[in-house]
């Protein structure tokens, strides 16, 4: 089989880009919107609606394959990509990709990819929805499921277990947490905690807030419930204190005790401003912790958003779990290759992403976490707990069921493709 056209549709993130400068330093909310100017390049106002651009590869026999394109919501941010303009990176890729994908043969995915990229360099939102695109096309050609196919050609051993899924809150930091608990979410609540109001002087008003979560799983959830406590602090606790790291670990040792009897992460405590800096003060408050007896686990999440990011954060040891955010990181191959780097540095991989994503980005990115069994990953796309958690848990449960059902009938006999067709 192979690529016989190439077609563009422009749709939707699922959330909103927001200008993270514009937040932190003091944009107003007025409802859902915020009010002042943007600070960062590229943004016209403080919130606008998430783009994203599919790509359509039209295969010899008439089925279409697609990927989706898209930024994070903090586009232009930590050293991400700006804005996605999809009029602008559809010409370019008209003029520069769809070329060498015009009589593409796919006889497996990463030979088809590298000879996609082969190119000129494109940026890894581009990269990201054209990989989503040729692994669909080839596990449709091969007969097997995205995640078998990761599997057989990265060597991953058979799929055996469910991937722990985070839910995150958006702005809804209290009623979401309610649903969490009643669909007994893996790790909650995110919190996006993404302002100084939010932590508070010395840190007091985030404290706060996680003690009410805590008390509130205790409250309502069932006695075998026992959610790992996740929050996402985008920096404000470095900013709370000063960038001072003794400080900065003694708070993180309390919010310990506050969180138990629940295991606490807490993804880019501090924001040290570059890479290098992130590197070495994530490590520095990691040594801190682990000096103080406090098992908090620290996520890398902020200047860490490349293969190449990702190299240098294992290789010291700068965090517990690396947060692999996939339209950053480019290709599912850079993916899966900066999960067999965080694998080797024996660091826990958390397979997230952006609530700018898409369905289809988000149902693909469940078959990469299964195949490469990864500690955590984010229930995608949007900010809604309902919609994202579904949406990620029944793909978990279908690409599980036909697993089970695949090995059952090898055990017993051939299983031709022809008996579960793959439907994109």
């Amino acid at each position: 089989m192979q690529v016989a056209d190439v077609i563009f549709a422009h749709g939707q993130g699922a959330f909103y880009n927001d200008d993270q400068a514009a937040v932190r330093n003091g944009g107003a909310r007025d409802g859902f919107f915020y009010t002042g100017q943007p600070l960062t390049p590229g943004f016209s106002e403080i919130r606008a609606p998430a783009a994203a651009l599919g790509i359509g590869l039209v295969l010899g026999n008439g089925l279409v394959s697609w990927g989706d394109m898209m930024t994070v919501q903090y586009a232009a941010a930590g050293g991400r990509e700006p804005l996605l303009d999809p009029s602008a990176l559809q010409a370019h890729l008209e003029a520069k990709l769809v070329p060498a994908l015009i009589g593409l043969k796919l006889h497996g995915f990463r030979a088809a990819l590298e000879a996609a990229l082969a190119g000129p360099a494109l940026p890894n939102s581009a990269k990201y929805g054209v990989s989503q695109a040729l692994l669909m096309a080839v596990a449709a050609a091969k007969g097997c499921t995205p995640a078998e196919l990761i599997s057989a050609e990265y060597g991953f051993p058979p799929c055996n277990r469910r991937v722990p899924i985070l839910s995150q809150s958006g702005e809804d930091r209290h009623l979401n947490v309610d649903k969490m608990i009643l669909r007994r979410a893996d790790a909650l609540p995110h919190g996006l905690i993404n302002s100084p109001a939010l932590i508070g002087p010395e840190g007091k008003t985030f404290l706060d807030y996680v003690r009410w979560v805590r008390d509130r799983v205790l409250r309502y959830g069932k006695p075998d419930y026992r959610p790992v406590l996740h929050f996402d602090v985008y920096g404000g606790i470095g900013l709370a204190f000063d960038l001072d790291v003794d400080r900065i670990a003694s708070f993180l040792h309390r919010l310990e005790t506050v969180a138990e009897p629940f295991r606490l992460r807490i993804e880019s405590p501090a924001d040290f401003g570059s890479a290098r800096a992130q590197i070495t003060g994530l490590a520095e408050i990691r040594r801190r912790l682990r000096q103080q007896g406090s098992q908090v686990e620290i996520i890398a999440d902020e200047w860490c958003n490349t293969l190449e990011d990702v190299e240098a954060f294992a290789e010291v040891g700068a965090a517990d779990l690396i947060q692999l955010k996939m339209p950053d990181m480019g290709s599912i191959d850079d993916t899966i290759r900066g999960i067999l780097v965080c694998r080797k540095g024996g660091i826990g991989v958390y397979l997230g992403g952006s609530c700018t994503e898409t369905d289809l980005s988000a149902r693909i990115s469940v078959h990469v976490a299964v195949s490469a069994q990864v500690d955590l990953m984010l229930a995608k796309p949007g900010m809604g707990v309902d919609e994202a958690l579904s949406l990620v848990a029944n793909e978990q449960a279908r690409l599980m069921a036909v697993l089970r059902r695949r090995a059952e009938r090898t055990a017993t006999g051939p299983w031709g493709p022809a008996l579960f067709p793959l439907k994109i």
